[in-house]
């Protein structure tokens, strides 16, 4: 199976994972639409390869997706996949915590996994096929002290592709988690690069992660795919 001539929408596309992938993505022959805040990083990113259309905006903008989704139909008629990648954290103990942070990563990554998907729904249900893939984390499964925000907002993403799966299974449409552990890139404290993180997964090879779930027969789903670097005990 391949991506070539399939249209797929990818958010928090401007650095990290997301960039990796919308570059895989766009040379294995996918029409990839990317989004993201950043809208000067985006117009770098669609510099890079002609398969790539950037629209900047909010993943928790209604407005901003609706423009994605018509992008990606106005461009390329149809919608085959929607990555909902966008999301970042917050580490602190609860009594650390500001109200102001905790509703704005769970603007990001739980309103907008529901913002984006809602978007693109219509399309795949007329359609009668899709996939919609949500990039979680393994904090989906577990806690740790000073992640209450973040591991809630991904456990609040596993319930809602939970729910998801079993509305839209029935229109010919997949759901698949990736629950990733960790990952060399800006999202660490210590940043991208750094000597602690040298044996951590890349953003490569998340992307693969990525390409291999969405690339697979139309008769298959992969339902989670957790990933871990070796050293990372789970």
């Amino acid at each position: 199976m391949t991506v070539e001539n399939k249209t797929i929408i990818l958010s928090g596309a401007s650095r990290g994972i997301g960039r990796a992938t919308a570059l895989l993505l766009a040379k294995n022959g996918a029409n990839v639409v990317v989004t993201a805040r950043n809208a000067d990083d985006l117009k770098t990113l669609e510099a890079e390869h002609t398969n790539i259309v950037a629209v900047a905006g909010d993943v928790a903008s209604e407005a901003d997706m609706a423009a994605v989704v018509q992008t990606a139909l106005d461009r390329f008629g149809r919608i085959d996949v929607v990555i909902n990648n966008a999301g970042y954290g917050v580490f602190k103990n609860v009594d650390e915590l500001t109200v102001e942070e905790w509703d704005a990563l769970m603007a990001t990554n739980v309103k907008g996994t529901f913002v984006l998907t809602k978007a693109a729904l219509p399309t795949l249900k007329a359609q009668g096929s899709g996939h919609i893939v949500i990039v979680a984390s393994d904090v989906a499964k577990r806690t740790f002290a000073g992640g209450s925000l973040y591991t809630a907002s991904k456990y609040a993403q596993e319930a809602f592709m939970g729910a998801l799966r079993k509305e839209v299974r029935p229109f010919g449409i997949k759901v698949s988690g990736v629950y990733s552990g960790l990952v060399d890139s800006h999202f660490h404290a210590k940043g991208h690069g750094h000597e602690t993180s040298t044996n951590w997964l890349k953003n490569e090879d998340m992307a693969e992660s990525m390409l291999f779930i969405i690339s697979r027969p139309a008769h298959v789903v992969i339902d989670e795919f957790m990933v871990h670097p070796l050293e990372q005990e789970y």
